[in-house]
């Protein structure tokens, strides 16, 4: 028997506000919706553009889709004192992201899918994406090693729009004229080729993979436009950055050293060995 998760007055007041305030600001438009499951555990896997995204998402999947939304939320926002309240009574999920209790959260994540049937978002890219053109970038296997788990089917979900009404990086939103929102999901990600193998490595970024691939391609559908043949990779991008930045650097620390630094030992004296 499947728990609720949620308080349902609670549900019911927040529901409203957000659909209120999304309904003044936005111009939604939402395909797809017959490929989440009526019931029972799924995992909604979705493309990161905005902070503004998990009210729009939960907004596609309480309305259009017919599911209570449920999130992994950073252990910082869930510190806010209000917020941490609305967040537990509507089963939300904290995680602490690169700590032991990361591990604590996915297990929460898959009691979540496997107990209790929730539909649980997650945003594999882990953050909004830098890609220049706002595509999707690569992602981590946390969504994918959940997905061969938990044997839940996983559902990609691709929107745009976001960007237009709070871009990342941005803390004035841009409100008027609503902005036009769209979502399109796709049938559960084909994960056939990874059952019953091990977890490894190479499974795994296989997997995730397929699951960001399914996504750009909705993402690409709305879009109208043709995705990069390879994701943006912010991992590399931040150790190029790096490395550009120590070779500007070098110059600069070789024209701040004295003349003849390194060339006098004890007492001033010239070490040329003359």
């Amino acid at each position: 028997m499947a728990k609720q998760r949620e308080s349902r007055w609670v549900q019911w007041i927040v529901s409203r506000i957000v659909r209120f305030v999304l309904w003044m600001v936005t111009k939604p438009e939402w395909k797809g919706t017959e490929n989440v499951p009526a019931r029972g555990g799924v995992i909604i896997a979705a493309n990161h553009l905005s902070v503004t995204d998990p009210l729009t998402v939960a907004h596609f999947l309480y309305i259009g889709a017919r599911r209570w939304p449920t999130f992994t939320m950073k252990d910082a926002v869930m510190r806010i004192p209000v917020v941490r309240s609305v967040a537990r009574s509507t089963g939300q999920i904290p995680i602490k992201r690169g700590s032991a209790d990361a591990v604590k959260a996915l297990g929460e994540a898959e009691k979540a899918l496997t107990q209790d049937g929730s539909s649980v978002i997650f945003y594999p890219e882990g953050t909004c994406t830098r890609d220049p053109e706002l595509w999707p970038m690569t992602a981590k296997n946390g969504v994918a090693r959940l997905a061969l788990t938990t044997g839940v089917p996983v559902v990609p979900v691709a929107h745009w729009g976001e960007q237009n009404l709070l871009p990342y990086g941005s803390k004035k939103p841009s409100l008027f004229p609503r902005k036009r929102i769209q979502f399109s999901a796709g049938p559960p990600v084909d994960l056939s080729a990874f059952r019953d193998q091990p977890l490894t490595a190479t499974v795994l970024e296989d997997a995730t993979k397929a699951i960001m691939a399914d996504i750009t391609a909705l993402q690409a559908g709305i879009r109208g436009e043709q995705p990069p043949a390879e994701p943006f990779d912010l991992k590399k991008a931040r150790q190029r950055a790096a490395e550009v930045k120590r070779s500007e650097r070098a110059p600069e620390e070789q024209d701040g050293r004295p003349e003849n630094a390194g060339t006098e030992g004890e007492n001033g004296k010239n070490n040329t060995g003359a």
